[in-house]
């Protein structure tokens, strides 16, 4: 398996919670828990990009989602002789095929998103067969920087769920100088960067949910009906 165990999933020291206002999340979502699938840009083993994936990951749980980190230190690269049945592939697969929502979280590296990052997005296919792994999906993009704040690996992120056809929600968090903002425990200091993290967190369950409301119609599309419909018709012929 390559999830992540999050570590202390339910100690929020950065939180103030007298300023939650849940109203229709945590335990009093309808139906089952928002299932949020995490995904981080590096393999250092202290990772900013990871402990601030696990801070939101934390806040998820406490908005009522279900989380499942993934670790992307097993993933083979992209074209490389059998990538695509590589066990942590196939994983990877199954989870953005399980998820309803997601979070990406990158640090920023020569003013992009990182090789490790951009790998996992590679090894998701826009479709597999009848299944698409990534469309209709709710997006959250997250960053952290080692000085001063920039948006380059978020906007670069935005663009890459577009093309995944994804819903990226408004909006996003952006971490400068990173390594100020994380304590010897790992865990992040109360500063308007934390709460950056709690909005977004907050605003992905919520379009999550309002997404969820509006399948199957929402991703409907005209080609795939059209193109569905000629596929049936050239099995019927062969097999008359």
């Amino acid at each position: 398996m390559s999830l992540r165990t999050l570590p202390d999933p339910d100690h929020l020291p950065a939180l103030d919670r007298r300023h939650l206002r849940l109203d229709g999340l945590g335990p009093d979502i309808p139906g089952h828990p928002p299932r949020i699938l995490v995904l981080y840009g590096s393999l250092r083993e202290r990772s900013y990009s990871r402990l601030a994936a696990e801070e939101a990951a934390r806040l998820l749980r406490l908005f009522g989602a279900e989380v499942r980190i993934f670790d992307p230190s097993q993933l083979p690269l992209t074209d490389s002789p059998g990538f695509q049945d590589h066990p942590a592939v196939r994983e990877l697969f199954e989870l953005s095929l399980w998820s309803e929502g997601q979070v990406w979280c990158s640090p920023e590296r020569h003013g992009q998103l990182t090789a490790v990052m951009k790998l996992q997005v590679d090894l998701l296919p826009l479709s597999h067969g009848a299944l698409r792994p990534t469309q209709g999906r709710t997006l959250a993009v997250m960053q952290v920087s080692g000085g001063s704040q920039s948006f380059n690996a978020v906007n670069t992120m935005r663009l890459i769920g577009r093309w995944l056809r994804m819903l990226t929600i408004p909006n996003q968090s952006s971490v400068a100088r990173a390594w100020q903002e994380f304590d010897e425990e790992g865990r992040m200091r109360p500063s308007p960067y934390y709460e950056r993290i709690v909005d977004v967190m907050e605003e992905l369950v919520r379009y999550t949910l309002l997404n969820r409301a509006a399948q199957p119609r929402l991703v409907q599309r005209y080609s795939e009906r059209a193109e569905a419909e000629r596929a049936a018709q050239a099995q019927a012929l062969a097999s008359a």
